[in-house]
């Protein structure tokens, strides 16, 4: 047990660390390139990282008693995760309306392409190996932050499709439709972190198979 729970505090600070460096690129580019698609997609690794170290925090405390609920520490996380996704989705419609307005376009949306398909990779990596030390461990905790992964592999689509479109048409809109659908997400998680915090409950669902499947562990617990 403490091997695996080991290797799970290894893979959130793997998260928290590749988080980082993907806001770093995905930010620089995204403004010389004049992309919002890929900044959006920068600014959300950055908040994510902020929702890691409570992940992490939570982790550490689980190899001293089962963790059913965040403690203070975690709250606070969740709290301005929360705030950080509600000013990124303003900041993205904002940015669109403006875009719309002045007929701005990407110089290009190569690096985007790259770093999401980079992107999709290894969340897909992190996941998957989040999920079945969750599994194996019978963990509400470490499952919630597999599926919170599959939300970041959810927005690598996001960026590849508006980045790939632009690319091949050159049509702006592309660009613009990728960043209203990062709006979108960051809503939801902002949304979703805040309900955490109500609740107390570790889930992090954005569909209903989600949901489920966190009902279908708790009954089988039962």
């Amino acid at each position: 047990m403490n091997k695996l729970l080991r290797t799970a505090f290894i893979l959130s600070l793997i998260t928290i660390f590749y988080n980082i460096i993907e806001g770093v690129v995905s930010v620089y580019f995204g403004s010389e390139d004049e992309t919002l698609a890929l900044f959006g997609f920068g600014v959300d690794s950055f908040v994510e990282v902020i929702s890691g170290i409570g992940i992490a925090h939570m982790i550490l405390r689980m190899r001293y008693s089962k963790v059913v609920t965040q403690d203070k520490f975690e709250k606070t996380a969740l709290r301005i995760t929360g705030t950080a996704f509600y000013l990124l989705m303003l900041g993205l419609i904002a940015g669109s309306v403006l875009n719309i307005i002045s007929g701005a376009k990407p110089e290009t949306t190569v690096v985007g392409i790259v770093i999401s398909i980079i992107s999709i990779f290894t969340m897909y990596w992190l996941m998957t190996v989040k999920l079945k030390i969750g599994k194996t461990l019978n963990s509400d905790a470490i499952i919630a932050d597999a599926n919170c992964t599959k939300t970041c592999f959810y927005l690598s689509f996001i960026l590849l499709g508006a980045s790939g479109l632009y690319e091949l048409f050159h049509i702006g809109y592309f660009d613009i439709i990728g960043s209203l659908g990062i709006a979108y997400f960051a809503f939801s998680e902002g949304r979703e972190a805040f309900e955490k915090v109500r609740s107390g409950n570790l889930a992090c669902c954005f569909d209903d198979n989600c949901e489920n499947e966190v009902i279908n562990n708790y009954m089988d617990k039962g």
